[in-house]
């Protein structure tokens, strides 16, 4: 059964503008990891981060709530599985709402080109 279902789209060179300048926001949105994967990203550098970024916001759009109850950007973690396929790990608040709620899939695809990057996200129990 379908919990709910959320899109984003972002222009990359906003993403870019915010990040250039803010050290303390990239922290806050991204772990480790995914600044590590978009880093080594090179030319899609941005690109990489702003479909992050749709990723979380569509994500949290398909819950329903958008980010409250404590819940925060970096509790949403994208990764990729071993042929580059785009998951979310959730992480703390987001994945305690998550098990209450009894969402058992969390169903992702993204897309970037140069100047766009869209995410959907689709829960199900």
């Amino acid at each position: 059964m379908i919990f709910g279902i959320g899109t984003d789209i972002i222009e990359v060179k906003r993403m870019q503008r915010h990040l250039e300048s803010n050290e303390a926001l990239r922290q806050k949105l991204y772990t480790k990891g995914e600044q590590a994967y978009c880093e080594s990203a090179n030319v899609m550098k941005y690109q990489s981060y702003a479909a992050r970024f749709a990723a979380k916001e569509a994500f949290f759009k398909a819950l329903g709530t958008g980010y409250r109850y404590g819940m925060a950007f970096h509790e949403i973690e994208v990764l990729n599985n071993e042929l580059g396929k785009p998951y979310i790990k959730p992480h703390g608040k987001v994945k305690e709402y998550l098990e209450t709620n009894q969402i058992k899939h969390i169903h992702l695809t993204i897309s970037h080109v140069k100047k766009m990057a869209s995410a959907f996200v689709v829960l199900e129990k």
